[in-house]
């Protein structure tokens, strides 16, 4: 995958617009969120063909979506080589099930959930803990009952050492770190993350909410390093 990003490309940003074909779009601003775009005809009709077998068509599909894919991956994972090796899976396992698609989400959706299970597969391998999802809605003290979950973070989305913060991402626990990446990163809404990953819409506020506050801490600890040193 020669065309792959590098790890040290990361986003100047923490949340990002996406195109109808699933790509990143421009860059938006703090209040700015991803929304659903109406299907392009014209990528339909390269998914149909895609699904019918038309070899052509399904190298269309791997074309547009490959760089997200592969992003996610190397979030995940860390690793260059890893991630490589993940998304070529990822594929394969498009290449396999395409015929299943049913339209029932968007197809970049369906597209990362596929994604998704194969790191996640990868990460139990590695024998990493994942955090529950269920275990994400467990109330912990310093939150309260009160609190509400989903809203921007401004702590996170102002300017920040963009290094500092791609540290304390790879630092959270995967089930942390994965929402936290399609949130924040990739701009899927907390609709699209509930179907990737079967849960609710609760849960993935729950989660991406947890992730914030790990985050935050982590940077703050940095931040005191720093100034001590």
């Amino acid at each position: 995958m020669s065309d792959s990003p590098s790890p040290t490309q990361a986003p100047n940003r923490i949340r990002s617009n996406r195109n109808s074909d699933g790509s990143p779009g421009s860059a938006p601003g703090r209040s700015d969120y991803a929304t659903t775009s109406t299907p392009n005809p014209q990528d339909a009709e390269v998914l149909a063909r895609a699904q019918a077998g038309d070899h052509q068509a399904f190298a269309q599909l791997y074309a547009l979506h490959k760089r997200r894919i592969y992003s996610l991956c190397l979030r995940m994972v860390g690793n260059i080589a890893e991630a490589e090796d993940l998304t070529q899976e990822a594929f394969l396992q498009l290449h396999r099930k395409i015929a299943t698609f049913r339209g029932d989400s968007a197809f970049s959706t369906w597209l990362h959930r596929l994604a998704i299970n194969v790191v996640l597969m990868q990460l139990r391998k590695k024998g990493l803990s994942l955090i529950s999802l269920d275990e994400a809605m467990e109330p912990t003290p310093e939150e309260g009952p009160s609190r509400s979950f989903g809203a921007p973070d401004l702590t996170l989305t102002g300017a920040i050492d963009r290094l500092a913060l791609e540290r304390a991402v790879a630092d959270l626990p995967a089930g942390y770190r994965l929402i936290f990446i399609l949130h924040d990163v990739e701009g899927f809404e907390h609709n699209e993350i509930a179907s990737m990953l079967e849960c609710s819409i609760g849960n993935s506020k729950s989660q991406l909410h947890k992730a914030r506050l790990k985050l935050r801490e982590a940077l703050r600890a940095q931040r005191r390093q720093e100034e001590r040193s």
